[in-house]
Formats: structure tokens, sequence, C-alpha cells
């Protein structure tokens, strides 16, 4: 096992890795919509913040040669499900691949985040 780490994607703000690969299966924590330069949560409403998420996960992914066609599952957390048809529609522009996919809502998130998703990738 080994981690991965990835300066295009902002740094864990607690105990944790951005990724762990364990064999060819990679595991990547929860993104949130923090600013990779600042650390800050810059973006405001839930499009901005999954659109920030999204580049997020993608920069890890692209530090392990991967993309999101090496998708297999994803977890999605939202505060708000009102917001799920505009998360969605962004999600599925990245997801093409539509993999596997569980969507909670939770009443808060890290650094007052609207959305949070997390992934496996093979």
């Amino acid at each position: 096992m080994r981690k991965i780490l990835s300066n295009q994607a902002p740094k864990p703000i607690g105990p944790y890795s951005q990724a762990m690969k364990s064999g060819e299966t990679l595991f990547v924590s929860g993104q949130i919509g923090l600013d990779p330069a600042t650390g800050a949560m810059t973006a405001v409403t839930i499009q901005e913040q999954t659109e920030q998420v999204m580049k997020n996960l993608e920069a890890i992914l692209k530090t392990d040669g991967k993309t999101f066609e090496n998708v297999v599952k994803t977890t999605c957390l939202l505060t708000d499900m009102g917001d799920f048809a505009a998360f969605n529609e962004i999600y599925a522009r990245y997801m093409v691949s539509k993999p596997a996919r569980s969507t909670f809502a939770v009443v808060a998130l890290p650094a007052n985040a609207l959305v949070e998703v997390e992934l496996i990738a093979e």
C-alpha cells in the first residue's frame, strides 16, 4: 500500500491521506470544494463547489495515471437534497462512465461545504 499526494488538490485538513493505493485500486478520500492554491473554501454555490470537487478528484486521479474512466464507485454527500439536480448535472459531465454510486444527505460537512465526494478507481 502507498499514499498518493497531488499538489494540484487541497492538502488534507485532518489526519488522513488524499488517497491510498492498494494493488491497482485507488481509494480517494472525500473531497470538498477547497481551492488547492489557498486551502480555503472560495466556492459558494453548489455548482461552484461541485466543479471544484470534481477538479480536486481529477487531480488526484491524474497523479496515479488514472482518469474518471477508471472510477468504479463513488459516495456523494450533500447537505441539502434540494441541490441534487444541480449537483447531478455537473457530476454527470465528469462521470461519463457512470460508476456505481451512493448519495446521502448529511447534516454538515467540514468547512461548511455543501458537497463531498469520495471514490474508488481501478
